[in-house]
């Protein structure tokens, strides 16, 4: 049965009208009879031409969908790949799957959502003048200080488990934003906690502040969006 190695793999994407072929724990599927596959890319997120085996262990289907096509051969891989990872961090990943995929995705929506609630307070404090709105803000922006690193590790983990630390133009600017928002964010919760009336009357320096918590947002959406086209990458027409 036919060899091939992950660069050759990359030939058969399903574009120019080339063959569409996943693998699958070493076996390499000929899926271009799939409707699913008939663009090279199934659901907008799972790439043709790539090794699967994580995606589908940690998919809502199992393997034996890719039974309905032929196999046409076998992926080889370099012996070196083999001892890059630890074996007691691959067996937890064989037998947890999805760890591969899913820890990042699961605790980056809390700084998500913590910085977004931050700045949504403060200005329903604005609008209505009602002082527990702001006092919200400060909890929801001291969250988003503490599960920003763990969002920060849990990404740095996946990028080095599934694109071997690549160089990613969306992974580099992800970690520019990150660190940016996270110290930021420390430094917004420090000032507000040892100044805690900093927009109780309006002024000066509580414009500075507000400006730097609502600019908040804009950073987290970038963040995300750079995320999402890892997950969710972007079709170029």
């Amino acid at each position: 049965m036919k060899e091939f190695d992950r660069e050759t793999l990359k030939e058969f994407n399903g574009k120019d009208g080339k063959p569409v072929h996943v693998a699958y724990k070493g076996r390499v599927i000929d899926v271009t009879g799939s409707k699913f596959w008939k663009t090279g890319v199934h659901m907008k997120r799972h790439s043709s031409g790539t090794d699967l085996t994580a995606d589908i262990e940690a998919a809502p289907h199992g393997p034996e969908v890719l039974d309905r096509y032929p196999q046409v051969g076998v992926l080889k891989e370099k012996e070196e790949t083999a001892g890059s990872m630890p074996e007691w961090l691959a067996g937890l990943l064989d037998r947890f799957p999805i760890l591969r995929r899913h820890p990042h995705p699961m605790v980056v929506h809390f700084p998500i959502v913590f910085t977004f609630s931050s700045a949504l307070f403060n200005l329903l404090y604005l609008v209505t003048g009602h002082l527990p709105f702001e006092t919200t803000a400060f909890h929801c922006l001291g969250g988003g200080v503490l599960f920003a690193p763990v969002a920060i590790l849990t990404g740095y983990f996946t990028w080095w488990l599934n694109y071997l630390a690549k160089p990613l133009r969306a992974v580099t600017l992800k970690i520019r934003f990150s660190f940016f928002l996270w110290v930021l964010s420390i430094l917004l919760f420090i000032w507000r906690m040892y100044v805690p009336e900093i927009i109780r009357p309006l002024a000066g320096g509580s414009f500075v502040y507000l400006l730097l918590v609502f600019s908040l947002v804009p950073v987290v959406t970038v963040i995300g969006w750079f995320g999402a086209t890892l997950t969710f990458p972007v079709e170029k027409k």
